[in-house]
């Protein structure tokens, strides 16, 4: 996990390997509620093989000839994995969502219910997981491993780091395009996304960036694969911006064009640039502060409640509050607006902005205002539940469920001590 350093439980990891299949991650949303039955906007429950929320979000679109802004769902759910959730689509009929049934590549309806309310991001309780790591040196001592970890870490907590996902495993680029945002250099947020190829890409991806970087837009267009359609995207905007404004190069665009190629991205994608840095610095935060222990409070810490609101007075019992689960010590997700700690703890999260280069200020995004963000204290620690983990013929097979937003990863690297995506 990009810039996770720290470990809080002691126990030597078990090691494995995750996400062998698909089928090896295995997650399913806990809703804050169920649909009713009854109202104008339909909600349905997929399960998906392989697929991008988002991806599978825009191919409903596309198969129902609607805007996707009629389309709704909770939270992202991981690509390399089998997942279910809920997705919703405004005013239409449960018909509607028949029909995509057997068009959906991967992607299995299994219910489909209509509501009062549509479906909004964050309207979920949490995520349910059930992960098999496969390779342990002895599965059976490996699972009693996992069964003290996953103890210590109920009665603690969990690391809140950002899992790859965040960032892109092999193409780690989502905060490096958030990073170039907050510089307001719009042509290299252009360029970045479309072009810079990663060594762990695959070469037919690699070739077409390189395409692109050396000034062969169309041909890059051409040989994009279908995999690349937020590259795609960008790149057939771009080409009628240049023959809109009569260049022949990129670097000839102006501001506004170059805004009009960023905001041809979904929305949401548009958003997770900045998001991902903010991540990428909060990660980096919780590694230091974690040092000094995550179920007490340390002067200048700012603490949450289980609502997020900041905790303003403090009192002799703080300590056993924290340890009760009642407050938590956050990590800034830095904004324009965040506050950041006070006496050394301040000192270490300007630190860690000051070598980044950037100010609190620059969030604002100066260009693309709508893209900023004010930040926010963010809890350094999650709780987890109904944890279990036992031996099989393949591996060991763990169990538990973790609050919306936080990822599986940052329990799996505890029980594993290995670096895992």
């Amino acid at each position: 996990m990009l810039n996770a350093e720290t470990y809080i439980t002691h126990q030597k990891g078990i090691g494995g390997k995750i996400r062998t299949i698909n089928e090896d991650f295995y997650v399913e949303e806990t809703p804050e509620s169920e649909p009713s039955g009854n109202g104008p906007n339909t909600w349905f429950f997929i399960e998906k093989n392989g697929r991008d929320t988002l991806d599978v979000v825009l191919d409903v679109a596309r198969e129902m000839h609607i805007d996707r802004k009629r389309m709704g769902f909770a939270g992202m759910k991981d690509k390399r994995a089998v997942t279910r959730q809920w997705l919703c689509v405004a005013n239409s009929e449960v018909g509607d969502i028949e029909k995509l049934k057997h068009k959906l590549y991967n992607v299995k309806i299994l219910k489909i219910i209509p509501n009062e309310k549509k479906l909004r991001i964050g309207q979920l309780i949490g995520n349910k997981f059930r992960l098999l790591i496969r390779d342990t040196k002895n599965p059976a001592r490996d699972a009693q491993t996992a069964k003290e970890v996953l103890s210590e870490l109920c009665q603690r907590g969990v690391l809140n780091y950002y899992g790859w996902q965040r960032f892109g495993k092999n193409r780690p680029n989502t905060h490096v395009v958030g990073k170039m945002l907050l510089e307001n250099d719009l042509k290299k947020v252009v360029d970045t996304y479309i072009g810079n190829p990663y060594s762990k890409e695959p070469e037919h991806i690699k070739e077409v960036r390189e395409m692109y970087d050396g000034g062969k837009l169309e041909e890059a267009l051409e040989a994009m694969p279908r995999s690349m359609r937020y590259e795609r995207m960008m790149l057939k905007t771009l080409l009628k911006e240049m023959k809109r404004k009569k260049v022949d190069d990129v670097a000839s665009l102006d501001d506004s064009s170059l805004k009009r190629v960023i905001g041809s991205l979904p929305k949401p994608l548009q958003r997770m640039f900045v998001h991902a840095y903010q991540s990428y610095l909060f990660n980096k935060v919780v590694s230091e502060r974690a040092m000094l222990g995550i179920d007490k409070y340390v002067e200048g810490d700012v603490l949450v409640d289980n609502e997020e609101h900041l905790v303003h007075e403090f009192d002799d019992e703080i300590d056993e509050r924290i340890k009760n689960f009642e407050f938590h010590p956050t990590a800034p997700l830095f904004g324009s607006k965040v506050p950041l700690a006070g006496g050394k703890l301040g000192e270490m999260e300007q630190k860690i902005l000051d070598d980044e280069g950037v100010t609190l200020e620059d969030f604002k995004v100066h260009k693309m205002p709508k893209l900023g963000s004010h930040g926010l204290r963010r809890s350094m620690r999650f709780k987890i539940w109904d944890v279990s983990a036992e031996a099989t013929d393949e591996g060991v097979l763990v169990e538990f469920s973790i609050p919306k937003g936080c990822y599986a990863t940052a329990v799996l690297r505890e029980i594993t001590k290995n670096e895992v995506v």
